[in-house]
C-alpha cells in the first residue's frame, strides 16, 4: 500500500511501524528511543563503519575480472592511472557524503538526499529503480559469484553444472536475508569478519607481487603506455567499470541513524576505508601484471586464480574459497545497508506501508530485508542479469552527481544548517561535473545500453503520480493496493 507520509506510530502485532520524520528537520533514533518508540538501534560503531564500507567494496571484480578497464583503455600504464583516477574520484564523492550524513541525520542515503534537495519525484524514481531492478540484479550479479568460486573446489576438473551454482546461489541469497532480519550485531560482527578475510586475500595477491618487483620482474611495465590509445568511446565505459569497482563508498550514509557518533565516526570511517581500498586496488592491480602480460590478462576469466596458479602451487585452491567469502560480504553489507533506504522511504510515504515497520524484539527492518528475496530469486533464475546491470549503470551515476550538486544547492538553500564535517567545494563541484559528464558521453558511447536504462528509469514518473500523487483512486485500485 502506497500512501502520504504517516505522521504517527501504531502497534500491529509483532511490528511496530517505524516514525515518519518528513523533511528538514528531524528527530533521530535517540530521541525516538526516550519518546518510547521501537527503534532501529545505534549499534554501528567505527569499526563496524569501516567494515560495512570496505567489506561492500570490495566483492568479486577486483580478483576475477579487471580486465574491463583495460580492454578500454588499451594499455597497462593508462588501466593503472584509471584505477588511481577512479579511487581518487571516489574518496572525493565519499568526503560530501560524509558531510551530507553528518549535517542531514537521517538513514537512506541518495533518497534521502535527494528528498531533501530537489523534492520527492526524483526521490522515488530513484528508489523506484532501486527497489525494482538495480537491487535484485546487482545482489543476483554477486551471489552469482559466490555460488561458482564456492563451488569452484569441488569442480577443479570439470565444468560447474548452472543449475549447481544457482541453488547454492538462492542457498546463500536466503542465509544472508535471514542473517538481517535476525540480528544487527550479528550481521556486523559477520561482515568484520568477512572485512578481514578480503584484506588477507588482497594481501596474498600483493605480497607475492612485491617479492616480484624486488626480483626484478617488470617487463610488462615497459613502455607502459604503449598499445591501443584510449578513445572517447572507450573512457566512460573504463570509467563505469573502475567506478563500479569502488562503489559501496556510500552504504554507510544508508545506516546514518543507527551510527554511534555520526559526526565523527562517519567522516572517519569513509576516509580510512577509501585509503586503505585504494591503495589495496591499485597494489593488486600492479600484482598482477608483475606476472601476467595484458594480453593474458585480457583472456583470463579469472585473473586472480591465473596468477596464484602460476606462483603458488596448490595453495591457489584457497583464492577461490576468499573470492566466495568476499561475495558473501558484498552480499551482506549491500542488503543491510539498502534494506535502510526502503525503510525510510517507505516512513516518507513512498514505498508500502509495511516496510517501515521494525520488528518490536530484534530491532531490525524485517520486512525491508524480505522484500528484496522474491525479486532476487525473480532476477537469479531469469533474464541477463549483466545486460540489466549495463542498462542502469548510467543511473546510478545520473543519481550520485545529482546527490552531490545537491550538497552544492543545499549550501545555498541553507547556509545555516550545522556542517560537523565540511569539504572544499571544488570537491563537489568536480565529482558531480565528472559524473553528469560521464553519463552525458555514454549516451554517445553506447547509446543503446543507455538508453534503455533510461527508459526504465523514466517509468518511475508516471508510476510517482499514479501511486503516490492521485489521491481519488476507484475503490477497485485501492483493494488492489490493499487500501
Amino acid at each position: 500500500m502506497f500512501r502520504k507520509a504517516a505522521v504517527t506510530t501504531v502497534s500491529n502485532g509483532s511490528y511496530l511501524q517505524g516514525q515518519a520524520n518528513g523533511r528538514l528537520p528531524s528527530m533521530d533514533s535517540g530521541q525516538l528511543a526516550q519518546k518510547g518508540k521501537v527503534v532501529l538501534k545505534k549499534k554501528v560503531t567505527l569499526l563496524r563503519g569501516i567494515s560495512i564500507i570496505i567489506g561492500t567494496i570490495i566483492g568479486a571484480g577486483i580478483f576475477i575480472s579487471p580486465k574491463g578497464i583495460l580492454k578500454n583503455t588499451g594499455s597497462v600504464g593508462m588501466s593503472l592511472t584509471v584505477w588511481t583516477v577512479c579511487g581518487i574520484l571516489s574518496l572525493f564523492g565519499a568526503l560530501c557524503y560524509a558531510e551530507l550524513g553528518t549535517c542531514i541525520k537521517k538513514s537512506g542515503g541518495h533518497y534521502t538526499y535527494i528528498l531533501e534537495a530537489f523534492g520527492p519525484l526524483p526521490a522515488f524514481v530513484r528508489v523506484w529503480v532501486e527497489l525494482l531492478i538495480i537491487r535484485p540484479a546487482a545482489t543476483a550479479v554477486i551471489s552469482l559469484a559466490f555460488g561458482r568460486y564456492i563451488l569452484e573446489p569441488f569442480f577443479m576438473q570439470c565444468e560447474i553444472p548452472e543449475l549447481a551454482i544457482k541453488l547454492i546461489t538462492a542457498v546463500g541469497i536466503t542465509l544472508v536475508m535471514v542473517l538481517n532480519s535476525t540480528s544487527v550485531s550479528w550481521s556486523a560482527r559477520i561482515q568484520i569478519f568477512l572485512t578481514f578475510c578480503k584484506l588477507v586475500a588482497i594481501l596474498i595477491i600483493i605480497v607475492p607481487g612485491v617479492i616480484q618487483l624486488i626480483k626484478g620482474e617488470t617487463r610488462h611495465f615497459k613502455n607502459a603506455f604503449a598499445g591501443n590509445d584510449a578513445s572517447v568511446m572507450g573512457l566512460p565505459l573504463a570509467f563505469y567499470s573502475g567506478m563500479y569497482a569502488y562503489s559501496g563508498w556510500f552504504y554507510l550514509n544508508f545506516v546514518t541513524e543507527e551510527v554511534e557518533n555520526p559526526e565523527k565516526n562517519i567522516p572517519l570511517a569513509i576516509c580510512i576505508s577509501m585509503i586503505i581500498v585504494t591503495v589495496g586496488y591499485v597494489l593488486t592491480n600492479v600484482a598482477y601484471f608483475t606476472t601476467i602480460s595484458a594480453g593474458e590478462l585480457l583472456l583470463s576469466k579469472a585473473v586472480a586464480v591465473t596468477f596464484a596458479e602460476r606462483l603458488m602451487g596448490n595453495f591457489s585452491l584457497a583464492v577461490p574459497v576468499f573470492v566466495a567469502l568476499s561475495c558473501f560480504g558484498s552480499m551482506n553489507g549491500g542488503i543491510f545497508a539498502v534494506s535502510r533506504m526502503f525503510f525510510v522511504a517507505s516512513r516518507e510515504g513512498h514505498l508500502p506501508e509495511i516496510l517501515s515497520m521494525i520488528h518490536v524484539r530484534k530491532h531490525t527492518p524485517l520486512p525491508a530485508v524480505i522484500v528484496l528475496h522474491p525479486l532476487t530469486m525473480i532476477m537469479l533464475f531469469n533474464g541477463d542479469l549483466y545486460s540489466l546491470l549495463n542498462f542502469l549503470s548510467f543511473a546510478r551515476w545520473l543519481f550520485i552527481g545529482l546527490v552531490v550538486a545537491g550538497l552544492i544547492y543545499l549550501r545555498y538553500k541553507h547556509p545555516d544548517m550545522p556542517r560537523p564535517f565540511k569539504v572544499p567545494i571544488f570537491i563537489p563541484a568536480l565529482f558531480s561535473f565528472t559524473c553528469l559528464f560521464m553519463v552525458a558521453l555514454s549516451l554517445y558511447s553506447d547509446p543503446v545500453n543507455t538508453g534503455i536504462g533510461f527508459a526504465i528509469t523514466l517509468t518511475g514518473v508516471p508510476a510517482y503520480y499514479l501511486f503516490i500523487v492521485w489521491d481519488n483512486k476507484p475503490k477497485w485500485f485501492r483493494k488492489l493496493l490493499g487500501k
